[in-house]
């Protein structure tokens, strides 16, 4: 048998089979929307302050850091005759996940709701990581771009649909108040059925997608068995980060100021808002529930925008060379130009013209960063560098989370919380102009 998982000869697949073995995505991105766009609104109807927000978050990001590259070394390691490499996490967290989404919303403390915010994260990164991998594991360099690109498509509509759920079940005559303290039934209920979503599509994945077996088994059972053991784990990934090639710390710089910029978002999107375009920035009112409702359905807009910038990239990246530097450069611009602009607006409608920039910035942050990697890494080690990858995704989010936010909002652009979305804009523009540093052809050409 040829290496066909590892070598350069891997057949082209076509749009439906990328879709297929990516859909599981939608599920997972449903996780990662309601997480997002309601843990603030939980946390502040549960008694946080906004300056609480951030540290509350931190289990999130500490837990990505700890579990990706475990679960992306082991996955490298793995071998199932029935699941394959990457298939038998996808269905470890899709299931706690879901577990985790059915509860989270009765928590009836804080401690409670960040320890289901911890549990959740930790379980959604099992199932991501590795379909990240599993991408570079079927597809050729050639279709690369565009197989993360299909992977952003389907985001997309994930954010958009579960932003959307709490205002579309509250339509269908479900509370959206609740008492004092506790979260509204069309949460809950959003929850649910992002549960059900969650598990549904990562099964449909697994039913519809195989994996190419290495190439001699033998020879792969007896290297995993000479490198066994906990302490040899723990060499291997410490030796990876030392030796991480050089375009992966450039792209560490733009992943940085990317993620802090997001994080703001989900951290500060609501309470801002709130407050700034709704002026109801008081938790405990019906006004605020309300307006929380629109302003998830508003963040939809950049899940339905990535959509579209996704469905287009599609088109482009199917049939023609394309570089990647500069497209995420200038797509992450777009972005920052979009959180600036919310300082400005008078009227509600216009948040979705600002939602609609961030998702072209969003759609690009998806798929560009792991197109470049991905062409410029050893591929017997996807697993454990798409993991190492996402150091940079979860250590701007600690940065935020302790303090980054609050200090550096505060110190240049002044007390008002919707400042948080100008120091959300000003990052996106510098994680833009990081692409400069870029340099390695392999990595921008796709």
């Amino acid at each position: 048998m040829s290496n066909i998982s590892l070598g350069s000869d891997k057949p082209r697949l076509s749009f439906w089979q990328i879709w297929n073995m990516s859909f599981g995505f939608l599920g997972i991105q449903f996780g990662f929307a309601l997480q997002g766009g309601f843990m603030s609104r939980i946390f502040q109807t549960l008694g946080a302050s906004k300056d609480e927000i951030p540290i509350l978050w931190i289990a999130a990001p500490l837990t990505g850091l700890i579990v990706q590259p475990i679960i992306g070394y082991m996955s490298d390691r793995t071998w199932n005759p029935r699941l394959g490499r990457r298939r038998p996490f996808f269905l470890i967290g899709a299931i706690l996940s879901s577990i985790t989404l059915i509860f989270m919303p009765y928590s009836s403390a804080l401690w409670m709701a960040a320890g289901f915010l911890w549990i959740l994260d930790a379980s959604i990164n099992i199932s991501m990581e590795p379909f990240r991998a599993l991408v570079a594991d079927k597809l050729p360099d050639s279709q690369r771009s565009y197989g993360f690109v299909v992977q952003t498509l389907i985001i997309g509509v994930g954010t958009w649909i579960a932003s959307n759920l709490p205002a579309f079940v509250t339509k269908l005559g479900v509370a959206n108040e609740a008492p004092e303290g506790m979260v509204p039934p069309s949460v809950k209920l959003a929850f649910l059925i992002g549960a059900i979503v969650f598990i549904g599509t990562i099964l449909y994945t697994i039913l519809t997608t195989k994996e190419y077996p290495p190439e001699d088994l033998d020879a792969f059972k007896k290297a995993n068995e000479e490198s066994k053991g906990f302490i040899n784990g723990v060499k291997e990934i410490f030796s990876n980060i030392s030796g991480m090639p050089l375009v992966m710390k450039k792209l560490g710089v733009v992943q940085f100021f990317s993620w802090f910029a997001f994080f703001t978002m989900w951290s500060f999107a609501t309470p801002a808002l709130t407050e700034h375009v709704f002026n109801a920035g008081d938790p405990k009112t019906a006004a605020y529930n309300d307006a929380a409702n629109q302003v998830g359905s508003y963040m939809g807009t950049y899940g339905l925008s990535s959509m579209v910038y996704a469905l287009l990239l599609v088109f482009i990246t199917s049939k023609y060379s394309i570089n990647r530097k500069y497209l995420h450069m200038n797509s992450l611009l777009i972005g920052g130009l979009g959180f600036m602009s919310m300082l400005v607006i008078s009227e509600p409608w216009m948040l979705h013209l600002s939602f609609i920039a961030i998702g072209v910035a969003w759609a690009s942050i998806l798929s560009m960063p792991y197109a470049m990697l991905s062409s410029a890494i050893d591929p017997k080690k996807m697993g454990i560098f798409m993991g190492l990858f996402n150091m940079f995704i979860v250590i701007p989010q600690i940065v935020a989370a302790i303090g980054g936010i609050n200090f550096t909002y505060k110190l240049f652009f002044g007390e008002a919380t919707i400042n948080t979305m100008l120091l959300a804009g000003c990052s996106l523009v510098l994680a833009g102009l990081a692409n400069l540093i870029i340099v390695n052809k392999k990595a921008i050409s796709g």
